[in-house]
């Protein structure tokens, strides 16, 4: 059986600044590096033989939390980044989406749809993540690794996982900063989720509950 965990980044300026941070390289917060040290603790006792990330500089420091002081290779992974928000990229969310209401409708109501001018469309980041998942699980048959990477493309894999049909998206909960997903792959690549969205190393005060665009937006009547 090989096993993947998924671990979405610690926050990043980002989450806490309220912006559209997407494939933008923000550093993580003082929250972030407390997140991490949580982290680290969880992963000490689990056997890892490799550890991917994301490149950029958020997931990067949490896959070295995850590494903690254990001799495991760190690869960079270009099919773990975040999509790109184009024309929101880098802008206050709430701005932007009074700006775009067209992407404010997707992003709330049908996500799968959500395609900002200039970034990645979601439909192709569900496929990008989906051939990166896969692969990672045939290089590493019978191993167990562990992956850095972000919010919405581990949202992407979880549909894709749970019901292989990216209109489901809506269907998918959001994923708390750290929060880890363990999934299992058989020789037949069927795959089996044993735990999603697990925080349960975090103290509740190191879950800030807006640390996702459309939880402060629902927070403050998505006005």
């Amino acid at each position: 059986m090989t096993k993947i965990y998924f671990v979405r980044h610690c926050e990043a300026t980002g989450n806490l600044n309220r912006t559209f941070q997407g494939s933008t390289n923000t550093d993580i917060t003082d929250l972030g590096e407390k997140q991490l040290l949580k982290l680290s603790e969880r992963f000490a006792d689990i056997p890892l033989d490799k550890i991917y990330t994301s490149p950029l500089k958020r997931a990067q420091k949490t896959a070295l939390a995850i590494k903690g002081d254990r001799d495991i290779i760190i690869e960079d992974f270009d099919g773990l980044i975040e999509l790109d928000g184009g024309i929101i990229e880098g802008t206050p969310i709430e701005i932007s989406f009074k700006k775009h209401p067209d992407l404010k409708d997707a992003w709330f109501n049908h996500p799968h749809d959500f395609a900002p001018q200039g970034g990645e469309a979601m439909k192709d980041a569900y496929k990008r993540i989906e051939k990166a998942f896969f692969d990672l699980a045939e290089k590493h048959r019978g191993e167990t690794i562990a992956c850095a990477s972000h919010g919405g493309i581990i949202r992407c894999l979880e549909c894709r996982i749970l019901y292989n049909d990216i209109t489901r998206l809506k269907d998918v909960t959001l994923f708390d900063n750290t929060s880890i997903c363990l999934f299992e792959i058989d020789e037949n690549n069927e795959v089996k989720i044993k735990f999603s969205n697990d925080s349960s190393h975090l103290t509740p005060d190191l879950i800030r509950q807006t640390s996702r665009p459309s939880k402060f937006l629902q927070a403050e009547g998505e006005r």
